[in-house]
Formats: C-alpha cells, sequence, structure tokens
C-alpha cells in the first residue's frame, strides 16, 4: 500500500498557527472512482482512502508507517516567507 504524508496547513479562515504542527498521513486510493447506477454518486470500494491518522511530528509518522509496511510519499512544506510592510503603504 502507497501512503502519503504531509504536514496540515491552515485553513482559509485562520489566521492563528493552531493546529498547524499536526503531520497527517493518508492512504492512497488502489481503486478507480465509479459511478453508482442508481443514485449517481460516485465511490469505490477501497476503505483504506478514507482513513487519515494525525502524528505530532513527521518522524512518528515515518516511524508508524515503517512498522506497517507502507511504502511512504512524503510532502515537503513549502518554506514560510513573511511579507513585510507598513500600514502607511497602503496608502500611497
Amino acid at each position: 500500500m502507497t501512503a502519503i504524508i504531509y504536514q496540515q496547513p491552515k485553513s482559509a479562515m485562520q489566521s492563528g498557527k493552531a493546529k498547524v504542527d499536526t503531520w497527517i498521513l493518508e492512504f492512497e486510493q488502489s481503486e478507480a472512482r465509479r459511478a453508482d447506477p442508481l443514485m449517481g454518486w460516485t465511490g469505490s470500494g477501497d476503505t483504506q482512502a478514507q482513513v487519515k491518522l494525525k502524528f505530532p511530528s513527521k518522524e512518528a509518522a515515518k516511524e508508524y508507517a515503517e512498522k506497517q509496511g507502507l511504502v511512504v510519499r512524503i510532502h515537503a512544506t513549502p518554506p514560510k516567507r513573511l511579507k513585510l510592510q507598513a500600514y502607511a503603504d497602503n496608502f500611497r
């Protein structure tokens, strides 16, 4: 099985840094989604795609994946850049 490890991003409604230190392990889908002929909803028989595990650090997530024998892809977090500007710049 293949899994992805990434750091939880801030939500669009969030200005603080709460829950940003959390690392998430998600499983990739093993089969394609298909439309249900009766209702038209999309779905698949893959239940692992619904699992989302949270870890306090990237190392803890990697250790768990190694113990379970998972192939892991780690998405690096982009560097944070601060845009420093003065309030007076809004009126120029």
